[in-house]
């Protein structure tokens, strides 16, 4: 069993109690690789230097839409330094997220753009987050990103349509604990659809936690269930799911 979970959150004030003992149970349960995920230039830079602690903890660097109203030229032009880092392998979490009023669409669409060629200076790979906002975000990505550094739709909540659209531009689908829920209809029916060799886990821990924890704090363990629902949707060996998925995150982010 090789998980690679290529989205988490482990810098989060959640594990803050027992981060690192948790960290080190990873690799004796068959978790090789972690990449965790930056949010904002806080987390960002506490991730850089998070990175160097563990063999296997891996990291990306980004402002999460959520986070744009306080975003400066200035902190577009660290993202780059931090990127250069070793082990900080892509641009994100970066996106749209059109779920609340705030921050304003402009803005975010504006700071989306801004990384997305930060992106592509860099010569990095992308981490999307992208929810109520699929039209925006497809076309941004379309229009600013280069499509050969390639990236990951993280938590993927569109259907198949939208999908194909992603598939066709050469990115990855995120699947998580999602896919095991009863009103995840949508992301069963992507998972069923998407080619496996496009797939990668992902916790996002600690949110997001699968059945039977959903409600509890996420981490990378849990991700045997994922790969169990997805094995059962494309009727498939379970081993297979973890093979071709951990090949999958090395190649999206490049890990030799």
């Amino acid at each position: 069993m090789r998980i690679f979970d290529t989205h988490a959150h482990y810098d989060d004030a959640a594990f803050d109690v027992d981060r690192d003992a948790l960290l080190r149970q990873m690799n004796t349960e068959g978790v090789e690789y972690i990449v965790d995920i930056g949010c904002s230039m806080e987390s960002s830079r506490q991730i850089a230097e998070m990175v160097g602690q563990y063999d296997f903890l891996y990291g990306t660097v980004g402002i999460h839409p959520d986070d744009v109203e306080h975003a400066a030229e200035a902190d577009m032009e660290e993202l780059a330094v931090l990127a250069k880092r070793d082990k900080i392998l892509a641009i994100g979490e970066i996106g749209l997220d059109y779920h609340y009023e705030e921050p304003a669409r402009e803005l975010q669409k504006q700071w989306l753009v801004r990384q997305l060629q930060v992106a592509n200076e860099e010569r990095l790979p992308v981490v999307i987050h992208s929810r109520d906002a699929a039209k925006d975000t497809l076309d941004l990505i379309r229009a600013e990103h280069d499509h050969d550094l390639g990236g990951v739709i993280h938590c993927f909540s569109y259907g198949v349509d939208m999908a194909r659209e992603y598939l066709n531009l050469g990115y990855y689908i995120g699947v998580g604990g999602v896919v095991t829920f009863k009103n995840g209809r949508k992301l069963k029916e992507v998972t069923e659809y998407t080619p496996l060799d496009r797939i990668v886990l992902e916790t996002d821990s600690p949110y997001l936690a699968p059945t039977p924890f959903r409600g509890k704090r996420n981490c990378s363990l849990y991700l045997t269930y994922v790969a169990e629902e997805i094995a059962r949707i494309k009727q498939i060996p379970e081993d297979e799911v973890y093979d071709t998925t951990c090949q999958n995150g090395k190649r999206l982010y490049g890990i030799q």
